[in-house]
């Protein structure tokens, strides 16, 4: 068969199917299931390159392939993912407020659609930078430049679960603006330091957190 299957890219493969979980759950209406998704696919993608460093005859196809498949993967978790739900949420809101869609609507359709291009033009950006800095050299990464798409698996279900304690909606006016301002972020040419094991284990935590407020409080 096309492809790698051996167990390097196996977490990409679950994260891009939970993703796929996740916006059949948004097509239903069940958007705490689908903010759970998003999470459980942050939480894999946050450990997939250290797995995938374990195997250390991977080919230069393999290694290839898996810069790839990620980032394929993440559009549909990072992208597509957080972009329905913001859509399906300015859907499900209208209806109940006003019946039929208003034209106010549109606008958070499009801004779902740039916020979809900037994921997709951050990706592509990340993967011709890292193959050609794995030319120079073979050590890890330690910087980035612009936000990472994954951060978006953190910041939609934290400003869900502060509008629950605040019991103020999510709305789909909220939700816009988390995507401009991180679209905008994920596209700039800011550096920001790649988190360590230490700093793994705080976002964990943080994620962790975020999952028991989102069952309990919302």
């Amino acid at each position: 068969m096309l492809g790698v299957y051996n167990y390097t890219v196996w977490m990409t493969y679950v994260a891009m199917i939970i993703s796929f979980v996740g916006i059949s759950y948004v097509l239903d209406g069940n958007f705490k299931a689908a903010l759970l998704c998003l999470m459980a696919s942050g939480v894999l993608d946050m450990f997939d390159g250290k797995v995938a460093s374990t195997k250390k005859d991977r080919t230069d196809f393999q290694k290839g392939f898996g810069i790839q498949i990620d980032s394929m993967s993440d559009l549909i978790c990072y992208g597509v993912l957080p972009a329905m739900i913001v859509y399906e949420l300015g859907r499900e809101g209208s209806r109940l407020k006003f019946g039929p869609l208003p034209p106010v609507h549109n606008i958070v359709t499009a801004i779902c659609a740039c916020y979809l291009l900037c994921a997709l033009i951050r990706l592509a950006f990340f993967n011709v930078d890292e193959a050609e800095r794995q030319k120079v050299t073979t050590e890890e990464r330690h910087i980035y430049k612009g936000l990472p798409v994954t951060s978006i698996a953190l910041i939609i279900p934290a400003i869900y679960d502060i509008c629950s304690v605040v019991r103020r909606p999510f709305s789909e006016y909220v939700g816009a603006g988390i995507l401009i301002v991180c679209g905008i972020a994920f596209i700039s040419p800011f550096k920001l330091v790649k988190p360590n094991l230490l700093g793994k284990i705080v976002l964990i935590c943080v994620g962790i957190a975020e999952i028991v407020a989102l069952i309990v409080c919302c």
